[in-house]
């Protein structure tokens, strides 16, 4: 009998959107280690593989990312898009710098734009890394577009 059976405790563990999330970034890793240098360094496999995702996106959660990519493209052309946990992302030196979570991803009532550690977003000892959308509005967007400029500065 296990350990949980017991306790009266269920474990539950990952979620099968989690576990879809890391199979897919391991498909990725696989991905890119196939690919030869040359490959890695252009910005075109990428592209389409993050258009790719956001096609697959259910109606709300597809707009939104493909504003928040025109956005992020024309904010800081030299990141290089690309898929994370089967996400769109935007990488600096093969580093995800910022990245989009559909709210369909893991069945949550907003979607997020987030911002790895390579994120130039440090204000003094606290500030956010993560941001839940709802709606993208000309000040949201606004506000994507600065935050990624700082980001990659």
């Amino acid at each position: 009998m296990k350990d949980t059976e017991k306790s009266g405790k269920s474990y539950e563990g990952f979620t099968d959107e989690e576990r879809a999330a890391m199979k897919e970034r391991a498909q990725e890793l696989k991905a890119e280690a196939r690919r030869s240098p040359r490959a890695k360094k252009g910005k075109a496999d990428g592209e389409g593989e993050v258009l790719a995702k956001i096609a697959e996106m259910p109606e709300p959660d597809r707009v939104m990312a493909e504003r928040i990519h025109a956005i992020v493209r024309a904010s800081a052309p030299e990141l290089a898009p690309r898929t994370w946990y089967g996400m769109p992302a935007y990488a600096k030196e093969g580093k995800v710098v910022v990245y989009f979570t559909p709210a369909s991803k893991f069945k949550e009532r907003y979607a997020t734009l987030g911002f790895n550690a390579t994120a130039n977003l440090d204000d003094g000892t606290l500030w956010p890394t993560s941001f839940a959308l709802t709606e993208l509005t000309a000040d949201a967007e606004a506000r994507i577009a600065a935050l990624v400029e700082q980001a990659v500065s």
